[in-house]
């Protein structure tokens, strides 16, 4: 077991570098961060993607048990966490990163030829691979090869070596699976899908205006995870509202706006809303 007080002061210097971590437990698996999740007395699923069931007032499963708050991290229920800890995470995502895991000599190999160069850090079995931009977390891409972003979380292990490089097209296109030829192809939508018509479930205006004004609320209070949490809500408006043409340029330009002033740039905004059309089938990218 790992002492205490070195992953503790790793996590705070991540934590001020604007890099959520989180404990791990033997395993590579989280901690739930509040006593009722403790070693996964809530039923949680702390080694899976999504948040468990529990009622605290932020989740705490997972990658969302990530946190840049101080206070978090030195908190009561974290020192437990800190004193049974076997290694250290952090989210890639909620500091707008992506991490290409490879996994084997063999997915180093390709990535060698196939990806630009960027930050490396040096793995048990193989290295991960660091560019600046997010996207949605997937695993087994290709062989050897995880994506580590969005809705997931990687293992801290060292400072890296060489220039960090912008997240390229070669890296999103991992995640692109195509279209099953049983299936009707997805229509090709742009941003935003005021040229979309299909069948509108909305019997006033209210219902999307309420739901606009939701997702903006969403976005605002936000205090953590911003990258995370702007995607979850472009999931959640698409999924409700992006197929029937109703969202206009204006409820589109709110969102963005909403996410600019949390500290989104446009160019992660129109990432997470075209990764958000590219996960509901709505998009090609």
């Amino acid at each position: 077991m790992t002492t205490a007080a070195p992953l503790l002061d790793t996590a705070l210097m991540l934590a001020g570098h604007g890099i959520p971590p989180l404990p791990l437990r033997a395993g590579k698996v989280p901690f739930g961060n509040c006593p009722d999740c403790a070693k996964n007395a809530c039923g949680g699923r702390p080694n899976m993607k999504t948040p468990g069931p529990c009622t605290c007032p932020r989740p705490c499963h997972g990658w969302a048990a990530a946190t840049t708050d101080p206070n978090v991290i030195n908190s009561p229920t974290w020192a437990r966490a800190w004193r049974e800890a076997a290694g250290l995470a952090y989210h890639p995502g909620g500091a707008g990163l992506t991490v290409v895991d490879l996994d084997n000599a063999e997915a180093i190999a390709w990535a060698r030829t196939s990806l630009p160069a960027t930050l490396t850090v040096p793995t048990t079995r193989g290295e991960h691979w660091i560019y600046r931009g997010a996207m949605q977390g997937a695993n087994a891409v290709r062989p050897g090869v995880d994506i580590k972003s969005l809705m997931a979380y990687a293992r801290w292990l060292r400072p890296g070596t060489g220039a960090m490089a912008a997240l390229p097209d070669s890296v999103r296109a991992l995640t692109v699976k195509e279209p099953s030829t049983a299936r009707r192809s997805p229509q090709t939508l742009s941003v935003p899908l005021s040229g979309q018509r299909g069948a509108c479930p909305h019997r006033t205006s209210t219902y999307l205006d309420r739901g606009i004004a939701m997702a903006v609320q969403r976005i605002t209070e936000a205090r953590e995870a911003v990258h995370a949490t702007v995607y979850r809500t472009f999931l959640a408006v698409l999924s409700t509202h992006g197929r029937c043409g109703c969202l206009t340029d204006a409820h589109t330009t709110r969102l963005f706006t909403a996410a600019q002033a949390r500290g989104e740039s446009p160019r992660h905004c129109t990432d997470a809303w075209t990764n958000a059309l590219t996960t509901l089938g709505l998009s090609h990218v």
